[in-house]
């Protein structure tokens, strides 16, 4: 397999087998390809667990469990947070 990388990518490539944290560019391939999968991977249980509180906060609007948004009084509670910090 042979793969193309920008200007950037290549030397920022060779820049960490340089500082000796890897022994080739493979190494650092393998890496990167790694820790893609585990973002992916984690991107994915996010997703699930979105897709879950959706359901329940349907499941609760079906039964009637719902009250009406107080814009008002999220806008307060966020200026007092907001005042608070200043101090």
């Amino acid at each position: 397999m042979n793969v193309s990388l920008t200007s950037e990518l290549e030397g920022y490539v060779k820049s960490k087998v340089a500082t000796g944290m890897y022994n080739s560019v493979s190494e650092v391939m393998r890496e990167a390809l790694r820790l893609l999968k585990e973002r992916d991977a984690m991107q994915a249980i996010r997703l699930e667990a979105l897709r879950r509180d959706i359901d329940k906060g349907m499941d609760s609007l079906e039964r009637g469990e719902v009250k009406p948004l107080d814009i008002e009084a999220i806008k307060a509670k966020g200026r007092a947070k907001l005042v608070g910090k200043g101090s």
